[in-house]
């Protein structure tokens, strides 16, 4: 079945392909069907491939979602995290590697529409943080990264914030978290809306340095 994968991901059978039937296979490759269902398995457990039943049915080639994508990229880098393969500080530099960069290009790409949606998420950080607020928070980071107009971007870069704010954020977060990320934010706002490249790229910048600097705190405390 290594023939079958590398032509679905070298594209030579693109979204959508139906496969040939089990009979049709096992007399290709000159195996029994037990060995190709065992292939078929194996390929719709890496997500390359899903079948269906009835008249119409068969084993297809799976269309990407990013969304499929990010969710298992995002249960490998938190079992590093658990693992301590990778540290808050390298966490940390990927999304400066990443985000700085979007943050510029959302300047010059976003819509009005995300324009609109950012300010949506926007929130009081004073009172009680639930639920609500960090939901609002990550969405804030993933509405410019798809601003930037780069799906690979929001692929990569969402499954690391996700990982940092679930493991190191919400419970222990220092005095003034809320209230620096809510002045970031508005400011990062601010300079997107005025379609200002240079300054959205500093202002991230800063912030993800002022993020850093608590995800630390943090993992200290969850360290004693």
């Amino acid at each position: 079945m290594e023939t079958i994968r590398a032509r679905i991901l070298s594209g030579e059978l693109p979204p959508g392909t139906r496969l040939p039937t089990e009979p049709e296979l096992s007399d290709e490759f000159g195996v029994g069907r037990s060995t190709i269902r065992e292939a078929l398995r194996s390929l719709a457990t890496q997500n390359l491939i899903h079948t269906t039943r009835g008249v119409t049915g068969g084993s297809f080639v799976t269309a990407p979602s990013i969304g499929h994508i990010s969710a298992h990229l995002e249960t490998g880098v938190a079992l590093m995290a658990a693992a301590q393969t990778v540290s808050v500080d390298q966490l940390m530099e990927v999304r400066n590697l990443m985000e700085v960069p979007a943050a510029g290009m959302a300047a010059f790409r976003r819509t009005p529409e995300q324009l609109e949606r950012l300010e949506a998420v926007m929130f009081e950080p004073d009172g009680t943080q639930g639920p609500q607020t960090y939901a609002a928070n990550q969405e804030f980071h993933l509405i410019l990264l798809r601003a930037a107009s780069n799906p690979l971007l929001e692929l990569i870069t969402a499954p690391v914030f996700r990982v940092l704010s679930g493991r190191f954020g919400r419970d222990h977060t220092p005095d003034g978290f809320w209230e620096c990320v809510d002045h970031d934010h508005r400011a990062i706002l601010a300079v997107v809306r005025d379609g200002d490249s240079m300054a959205a790229m500093d202002l991230m910048r800063r912030h993800l340095d002022h993020l850093r600097d608590s995800y630390r705190q943090m993992d200290r405390l969850r360290s004693t």
